[in-house]
């Protein structure tokens, strides 16, 4: 264990002991088996970086696939979930200790990180994003979501004026509202059956809002964009009955961007409309990354637009929850999902 972590953990707390210091963290022993359970925290390696977390923040559709089993055998969801199997991707906190050859972050320093939900976290420093001191850790967390968002945002390629239809708005969709709004469309329209979610999509710039289904949308949806339908769609909720619909929703020659990602693949289906229309469908994912944009360079025009105003955050998080609550925050999350938005679990 280096010196620059016994200092800092010196100074955290009583103990000088150079034996692991112990953390916690979530896990899922099994199918809708989640627990809390220690863990040893060592040393950070030369140009690794010890970050003490503030809070995480469940990602609901994929933890909740992930949680329940929900997908098809032979699928990627099938080859990554194990067990024991480590939930989150979402967290921010405080770096804590550096190893000898980090230069870019500090002890002290506010970060945001891809891990899972811990009580701390050893990244390496380059996964580090410093979160600017404008904006607060609940406001911060959600870097990882709208990350996967701005995939969709560059898969739909949409530009000045365009019309973008949203479809579901949960923290998904909320994300993409946001980039489709920052981006300079002239109509963002989100669709969701529930009125608190559309709320929420109105603070982050949509335009327009229908509380209907979507199999129910069409005709509203003519209603509210000058009786054409949108150039594009984006599906951010991973539902197969909800993709067909959404596919007579695009005006012709218009994108589909599947956001969504789903457990059931072979449950999508295409209709006549992607003949008859001409529609294009692109698949967005969070592993799309390229050279120029990757987590961080995503993370930190995430954070400039947000320290700005410009990709407002405020009034997403629904619910927080103590890691020792865990079992009643999936609980929540599978049994109450339209009531909930943002979930936290606070680490402090």
């Amino acid at each position: 264990m280096n010196a620059s972590f016994n200092r800092a953990m010196s100074n955290a707390s009583p103990s000088h002991s150079s034996t692991p210091c112990a953390g916690r963290r979530l896990v899922f022993n099994g199918k809708q088996q989640v627990a809390l359970e220690t863990m040893p925290i060592a040393g950070p390696k030369e140009n690794e970086v010890v970050v003490r977390t503030a809070v995480s923040l469940m990602s609901t559709g994929t933890e909740n696939i992930v949680f329940n089993r929900a997908f098809d055998p032979d699928t990627h969801w099938d080859h990554w979930v194990k067990y024991p199997f480590y939930p989150g991707y979402c967290g921010v906190g405080t770096v804590e200790a550096v190893g000898g050859a980090v230069t870019a972050v500090a002890p002290g320093d506010r970060v945001a990180g891809r891990f899972t939900h811990r009580s701390h976290a050893i990244l390496a420093e380059s996964a580090c994003v410093p979160i600017p001191e404008a904006i607060p850790w609940e406001e911060a967390v959600w870097f990882a979501l709208a990350k996967i968002a701005f995939h969709g945002a560059f898969a739909a390629d949409y530009s000045l004026g365009d019309s973008v239809l949203v479809v579901g708005a949960g923290p998904i969709g909320q994300m993409s509202v946001r980039w489709a709004n920052a981006a300079g469309a002239e109509t963002v329209i989100a669709l969701d059956p529930v009125e608190r979610r559309l709320a929420m999509a109105r603070s982050g710039g949509a335009a327009v809002t229908i509380a209907r289904p979507v199999a129910e949308a069409r005709e509203a949806l003519l209603a509210e964009n000058g009786g054409k339908l949108p150039r594009v769609v984006i599906d951010s909720t991973g539902n197969a009955e909800v993709f067909a619909a959404a596919q007579g929703l695009a005006g012709r020659f218009g994108t589909i961007v599947i956001l969504g990602d789903t457990g059931q693949p072979t449950q999508q289906r295409l209709t006549g409309d992607v003949i008859t229309r001409g529609l294009r469908i692109v698949g967005a994912h969070d592993g799309h990354n390229s050279e120029r944009w990757d987590n961080a360079s995503i993370s930190r025009l995430f954070f400039r637009l947000a320290a700005t105003g410009r990709f407002p955050l405020d009034g997403l998080v629904t619910h927080r929850f103590a890691p020792e609550e865990c079992r009643e925050a999936y609980r929540v999350a599978n049994e109450e999902r339209p009531l909930t938005m943002g979930i936290l679990f606070d680490w402090r």
